[in-house]
């Protein structure tokens, strides 16, 4: 009924809770495991899960091609009508996969909340990615997934790109829907937005057992100036590839203001380290929004810097 996937690279510390999580579930005919060349046990903590069902399939890549590559080298290889991903540090508590299938009926992606916890203390508190205030179950479409990961000032990060959903296999074949290989992150996101905008329905549901860990160094966390400047590209090309109501196209280039403020903070960085002053005057030169943005993160800066404030 569902395929799990499941992209590894030196993940020999997580792997195993993420695998046995999965094997709990009856509803699940199949894990796909991609080592994406890690340098570590990785490989062989997978085999060692093995339970005899043969439901568990790995697949050893010589060359780490990055989460998306891996992730679509899993879905050409999987089979079940429902697919679905679990990051390698991830894990999800029993239930889960029979919650979710009550749902497939009406809908083409079928995802809960989830709840997070430091990786530091994973039997602590579990803290829930939309809040506790946050009405489920809820229908998502275009508008309301894009602008829900645009970055705001007092607001409490509630990102749906964050989330894992069951897939139809149906609807990414016939819209020939796979992860953007040259993206690192955000490839969730315009993966889920590129879906809505083909009319893919969608419904998110109360926290059933997805326990995302929260990694201070994550790559999420961490990212480089590539890595923003192709999440960013992707808002371009879902704009020019789909046909838009006036209010997707305008939340569609809200995000991407959104995320070339974060993109021209990092070249702004780099300027300054580097005493490119054209380089620094060109982090200027686009929208509005972004120049108000770099003025802003400037004087607090100065304040801090100069100020002590």
């Amino acid at each position: 009924m569902i395929t799990v996937i499941i992209a590894a690279y030196n993940a020999e510390k997580t792997i195993q809770r993420a695998i046995l999580s999965v094997l709990a579930e009856p509803e699940v005919s199949e894990i796909i495991i991609v080592d994406d060349a890690s340098a570590d046990g990785t490989v062989e903590a997978v085999r060692a899960c093995d339970d005899g069902t043969g439901r568990l399939k790995l697949l050893v890549q010589n060359e780490n091609t990055g989460p998306s590559a891996a992730r679509n080298y899993a879905l050409r290889e999987s089979t079940a009508p429902w697919v679905t991903v679990l990051d390698s540090d991830d894990f999800i508590i029993q239930g889960r996969m029979a919650s979710l299938l009550t749902y497939t009926d009406k809908y083409d992606f079928v995802a809960d909340d989830m709840y997070q916890v430091d990786e530091h203390d994973i039997d602590g508190d579990r803290r829930l990615l939309l809040g506790e205030s946050a009405v489920l179950p809820m229908d998502v479409g275009l508008v309301d997934f894009v602008l829900s990961n645009v970055t705001q000032k007092k607001r409490e990060r509630a990102e749906l790109g964050f989330i894992k959903p069951l897939m139809r296999r149906d609807f990414l074949e016939k819209h020939h829907l796979t992860y953007r290989e040259n993206m690192r992150l955000g490839e969730d996101y315009e993966l889920y937005a590129r879906a809505l905008g083909l009319g893919a329905k969608m419904i998110v549901v109360k926290a059933t057992g997805y326990v995302s860990i929260v990694r201070f160094q994550s790559l999420s966390s961490n990212h480089s100036e590539h890595d923003l400047l192709q999440l960013r590209n992707c808002d371009d090309a879902l704009m020019q590839d789909l046909t838009l109501t006036p209010q997707a196209f305008e939340a569609l280039k809200q995000h991407r203001i959104s995320i070339d403020c974060r993109l021209q903070w990092r070249l702004m960085i780099s300027a300054v380290q580097n005493r490119n002053l054209l380089a620094f005057l060109r982090t200027f030169t686009g929208h509005p929004k972004v120049s108000l943005s770099l003025m802003r993160q400037l004087w607090e800066q100065f304040k801090i810097r100069v100020l002590g404030l």
